[in-house]
């Protein structure tokens, strides 16, 4: 059995599912019973056949939502591994950080090109650090304070993950500077991100090594999948960049979340339009059981 999750908060009408339930059965998916998880925000449309399909079929097929297409089985999840930059924060932190350079069209281009996959990650922020040497150590911290904002429906994903019992890690191809300030405000239970060089009160323009990459992301996802004796469907992945895509593929829900197209093309899960929170309506949790504070 498999469950297709509709959510566009506010917004979801016994219209739209009854039109899902048609595009289903005209895929030959099958549909079976609808099931309210909020009212108006988000809805179950099980069925038996084809999730690919189901998929293809469901996915833009109503304005301003979203669609996840998963087995019924294990759709509450025990491992989150998450990125940061543009995933769990609205920002990516070293294109902030270069514009305390006075540079962060140069660096920000690199960035794009990297999360797109056209570059290799590792050597592309090798090059944007180096060209961040000199720059005092005080606009790491004003960054943090004046630019990083953390991404809507995080802190709920987060801590409601917790609550239930889930293992929850921030893994960043980012710095530790912003890495786990971030996580302790969100609540993630551990961070690994990127350390960078100082010297002096400046930047050396060197990141230490071995760079926290993709690899590091896939390795820390099957780590704690061992560590805490849990099956790939019992995992959660999210992230936005070609960096993410290793992790996310691998994981038993691997979700591109407003993503590049490399990311959003792979992923067998995608969130366009809503926040965070989408991803508890996809494990099937109401509003009223969330930990929002």
């Amino acid at each position: 059995m498999f469950i297709a999750t509709l959510i566009a908060p506010g917004t979801l009408s016994g219209g739209d599912i009854s039109d899902a339930r048609d595009r289903l059965a005209e895929g030959g998916c099958v549909p079976g019973d609808v099931t309210w998880i909020d009212d108006g925000f988000a809805a179950d449309i099980a069925f038996t056949e084809a999730p690919d399909v189901a998929r293809r079929v469901l996915e833009g097929a109503f304005a301003g939502g979203d669609v996840i297409v998963q087995p019924t089985a294990g759709r509450a999840k025990a491992l989150l591994v998450a990125d940061m930059d543009s995933t769990m924060i609205t920002v990516e932190c070293i294109d902030e950080l270069a514009d305390y350079a006075g540079i962060k069209p140069q660096i920000a281009e690199i960035t794009e090109r990297a999360m797109r996959g056209e570059l290799g990650f590792e050597a592309a922020l090798d090059a944007r650090v180096g060209l961040l040497e000199g720059l005092d150590e005080k606009a790491i911290d004003a960054c943090l304070n004046e630019r990083v904002v953390i991404m809507p429906g995080a802190a709920a994903l987060v801590r409601t993950m917790k609550s239930r019992g889930a293992l929850t890690v921030l893994v960043s191809g980012g710095f530790t500077r912003f890495a786990e300030p971030v996580a302790a405000t969100i609540g993630f239970d551990r961070a690994i991100a990127n350390v960078l060089l100082l010297s002096g009160g400046v930047l050396t323009g060197k990141v230490a090594k071995p760079i926290v990459g993709s690899h590091t992301k896939l390795e820390t996802l099957l780590a704690a999948t061992a560590e805490r004796g849990l099956s790939a469907g019992d995992t959660l992945a999210v992230g936005d960049g070609a960096n993410d895509l290793a992790m996310i593929e691998r994981a038993g829900l691997g979700v591109a979340y407003r993503a590049k197209p490399v990311v959003a093309a792979a992923a067998a899960a995608r969130v366009q339009h809503n926040d965070l929170t989408a991803l508890l309506y996809a494990q099937g949790i109401k509003r009223a059981d969330w930990v929002v504070g």
